[in-house]
């Protein structure tokens, strides 16, 4: 789908400096975009390197992501380059996937799941019969979603009713009420009976950093990206991805201050206004003063560390009530010889996956005692690059579901004494791999292991309890009440990144960017720029 366009619109009153807390995708992306609008940026990190959670760690020949992993919704993508005077073509290789992923369940079996719907269609009607006609009238539903989505509900800030009054969302107002009230897992269930077809169409709510039974049904759309659209990897992973929108923000003159942390945000005046950040590094601490700040850091630490309590929007009581999302512990691996047992996307899914599920976001679990799911994820990126292993080796990126809890402790990736809870999450998620994939070998064949913990997300990127995607995608914590990306208590202080407006992942990362900058030009269109404003 190509994007909407929206005519250009003249702003006054705009600030001429602009400090961006976090080198993430978000704050990356930020800083390209007002530098383009013209203003002066300078982005702070606390590491000393640029990526925040879309990080990558290189060891003995092996490189991983450490972040994301899947290249869905790639219009977000191409629609970023585009406003920064480039393309998705020029910037990335992007390889398509065949399958799209794998699909392992506990009793060994597997499913090979193909982009396009009359592979699909396929594919659902060799499992169950009749489940072909079905799964095209879920899949022209999930797109039409999807497309609305983009026009009317991700590119605006929500500051005004008016683009959600139109036709567009009129004419689909009861179905989209439906979809609103009715949760992701009963959506799928009442077209499909096999439990294997309702997962595949019941997973992507992990993506928003929620579950099926709790991911209002709207998100069925996300079926339109994996199923329908396909999913691609960029040559390079994800680093790659995040060299390409820091060079954007370096060619439009952006600052940056690494391996700086911000210890507070500086205000002023008798009605605040932010004035700058106060910063600490290896030299000491000072002040950068600035017009505005952005903050693509997490949003419970900007509120709740960086300003004092009296200038809070979003104080600890409102996050008392919120859903953090999934925590994860992330296992690392260099594995000697190749497995073929696995795709470059592989999920092992448990064939009653409501034990998981529990343990994640209801636990304790007496099913599961380590506190973890069952249902994991690897990434065998090894698949299709040549570059993260060395020849004759494999690399795998391994996601266990967590509670998004801390105190679950640190891995070894950054420290030399990891937490014995992370370490058994991981062996256990080792032994399943070759258990369930028929890989009897597997951890003899293993010359490295790193782990991450929730603990190295609270630490790293002041991740809110540690969680490692972001604030899950409930009903209540969707859309406009997912919250403002600017703040009510001090002027010229704005939000951007996963736990703001639209919500988690790049692609969203990437459009809330885009509505910062709409929001500081007054702009409260929802669909996408087709330029930048008049000086």
């Amino acid at each position: 789908m190509k994007l909407p366009r929206l005519s250009t619109i003249r702003a006054s009153g705009q600030p001429e400096t602009v400090i961006v807390i976090g080198a993430g995708v978000a704050g990356l992306a930020t800083a390209a975009l007002l530098a383009r609008d013209g203003k002066k940026v300078t982005v702070v990190d606390k590491l000393e390197e640029v990526g925040g959670r879309a990080g990558s760690l290189t060891e003995a020949g092996f490189r991983w992501d450490t972040g994301p992993s899947w290249y869905l919704m790639p219009e977000a993508f191409d629609h970023f380059f585009e406003l920064c005077g480039t393309s998705t073509q020029a910037e990335l290789e992007l390889i398509d996937l065949s399958p799209a992923y794998r699909v392992y369940n506990d009793d060994g079996d597997f499913l090979d799941v193909e982009t396009g719907v009359e592979k699909v269609a396929k594919l659902f009607e060799s499992i169950e019969p009749g489940a072909g006609a079905h799964i095209r009238a879920y899949l022209a539903q999930a797109s039409d979603i999807y497309n609305v989505a983009l026009s009317k509900f991700l590119y605006t800030t929500f500051s005004s009713p008016r683009e959600l009054l139109g036709s567009t969302v009129r004419s689909r107002l009861g179905m989209l009420a439906q979809l609103l009230v009715r949760t992701l897992d009963k959506h799928v269930a009442k077209s499909f009976s096999d439990y294997r077809l309702r997962q595949v169409l019941s997973y992507p709510a992990v993506f928003l950093s929620s579950e099926p039974a709790a991911a209002p049904a709207l998100y069925s759309l996300m079926s339109h990206t994996d199923l329908v659209e396909g999913v691609r990897y960029p040559l390079g992973g994800f680093d790659a991805v995040v060299r390409a929108i820091a060079k954007q923000a370096q060619l439009a003159g952006v600052q940056f201050r690494l391996g700086a942390e911000v210890t507070s945000i500086l205000t002023a005046g008798a009605s605040p206004r932010a004035t700058g950040v106060r910063i600490t590094d290896a030299s000491g601490t000072q002040k950068l003063l600035a017009d505005a700040v952005v903050s693509a850091a997490d949003l419970h630490h900007t509120e709740n560390t960086l300003l004092p309590q009296r200038l809070r929007t979003y104080p600890e009581k409102y996050f008392a009530g919120r859903d953090a999302g999934l925590g994860t512990v992330l296992v690392l691996l260099g594995v000697k010889g190749k497995l073929p047992e696995l795709s470059h996307h592989t999920l092992l899914f448990s064939k009653d996956w409501a034990p998981d599920f529990r343990a994640v976001y209801h636990g304790p679990e007496p099913a599961r005692p380590l506190d973890c799911s069952h249902s994991i994820y690897i990434s065998k990126t090894s698949a299709t690059d040549p570059d993260v292993a060395p020849e004759g080796h494999e690399n795998l990126f391994v996601l266990v579901p967590v509670p998004a809890d801390s105190t679950l402790g640190h891995g070894n990736a950054y420290r030399d004494s990891p937490s014995a809870r992370v370490e058994a999450i991981a062996d256990a998620a080792v032994k399943q791999i070759g258990d369930w994939a028929g890989i009897a070998d597997l951890e003899e064949r293993i010359v490295i292991r790193r782990t991450l913990g929730p603990a190295d997300f609270a630490e790293r990127y002041h991740a809110w309890r540690g969680g490692s995607i972001g604030p899950a995608h409930t009903l209540a914590q969707s859309a406009f009440l997912r919250g403002k990306n600017i703040s009510s208590k001090v002027a010229g202080l704005y939000y951007a990144g996963a736990t703001t407006v639209p919500g988690v992942g790049v692609p969203m990362c990437l459009i809330s960017a885009e509505n910062v900058l709409k929001r500081m030009h007054g702009d409260a269109t929802a669909s996408p720029l087709s330029s930048f404003y008049p000086a």
